[in-house]
């Protein structure tokens, strides 16, 4: 999000909530100079908000004249969309402090949205998830284009460079926008190849919108699959295991593009890829709860070996581990080689 408009955001919240404030507290508060803030003043003043000044120490005072009288809040369609991303991001707890701030914000004063601005918002909030509690940062105006599409069921044309390079238009129907701690990818159904694909926002080129509507098809969890896409496909070896612990300790520490992590009674199911058993067995090992794996036979096997390997090397004895909780060494993962 433009910083500027963070600022006016945060500034209209603090201004509401708390007449007469002094300037340096206003200007501690945004993170910004005395001259920043009182040109920021004058942007309000020239938008039409009643801005009261009051000479005094620290900088004089500021305060917010008849509420009842506020105009629209202002902002420009970059702006607009950039804030509709921000609101798109389910308990976004991994944003910005500005933009956490501006959130709360914009919440507060959501009644000031232009009806054009409300209607971008609404459709990003409608047709956006997120599978991690942060959002990338991404070509904003893009993702609104593809919210709206999504939302009126429109067929689109995508310039898409795929993960080998090569390039090509894909004619789709976009279904659903999600949102990784890495990337935000398109759920669509893509008609040339007859089958439900996810595209990354980030390879797109020009976006076509065809103007000609679709009937939704029954079709997979937008989440799953491009869960299933990020965290299992690429790899060689598909890996389920369960593990003795409730799905929120897991979740909060293994990200959707590392594994798929469902409930599974009060345990908690993990599905995940790789291309070396070790690599498996280091990370379910590193996670320091009791676990069983399903799949595959040969990463049963590999751990069975090493187990006997280091209770012959250790003299049989094992040291149980005191921690339950993931130390965030699955966060840093690299796709093993």
């Amino acid at each position: 999000m433009p910083e500027a408009a963070l600022r006016l955001l945060r500034l209209l919240d603090l201004l509401h909530a708390g007449p007469g404030l002094r300037g340096r507290e206003l200007a501690g508060e945004l993170g910004v100079t005395d001259r920043t803030l009182r040109r920021d003043v004058e942007r309000l003043r020239s938008a039409g908000y009643p801005i009261r000044a009051s000479p005094g120490p620290g900088g004089g005072g500021y305060s917010l004249g008849d509420r009842a009288t506020l105009p629209p809040l202002v902002l420009s369609r970059a702006e607009a969309a950039a804030v509709a991303v921000t609101l798109g991001a389910p308990g976004s707890k991994g944003v910005a402090r500005a933009e956490a701030a501006a959130v709360s914000s914009l919440a507060k004063l959501d009644r000031l949205l232009p009806a054009d601005v409300r209607r971008q918002v609404l459709s990003l909030r409608a047709t956006a998830i997120s599978l991690d509690r942060s959002l990338p940062r991404v070509p904003t105006e893009r993702l609104v284009a593809l919210a709206a599409c999504c939302q009126v069921r429109e067929r689109v044309n995508l310039g898409y460079e795929a993960g080998d390079g090569r390039r090509g238009l894909r004619r789709v129907e976009p279904y659903r926008l999600v949102a990784t701690e890495e990337q935000w990818y398109l759920v669509a159904y893509d008609l040339d190849r007859s089958g439900w694909r996810t595209f990354r926002v980030d390879r797109m080129g020009e976006l076509e919108r065809t103007g000609r509507t679709f009937t939704p098809r029954p079709g997979p969890d937008p989440g799953q699959l491009v869960a299933q896409a990020v965290a299992v496909a690429p790899y060689r070896y598909r890996v389920v295991a369960e593990l003795d612990a409730p799905v929120s300790e897991v979740s909060a520490h293994v990200p959707s593009s590392v594994s798929m992590v469902e409930a599974a009674g009060e345990r908690t199911k993990i599905t995940f890829g790789v291309h070396r058993l070790d690599w498996a067995a280091g990370f379910l090992v590193d996670l320091g709860v009791p676990f069983v794996v399903t799949e595959p036979e040969a990463l049963r096997r590999h751990l069975r070996n090493l187990g006997l390997r280091l209770t012959s090397s250790h003299g049989g004895g094992t040291q149980a581990r005191q921690s339950r909780a993931p130390n965030g060494a699955a966060a840093g993962r690299q796709p093993p080689g």
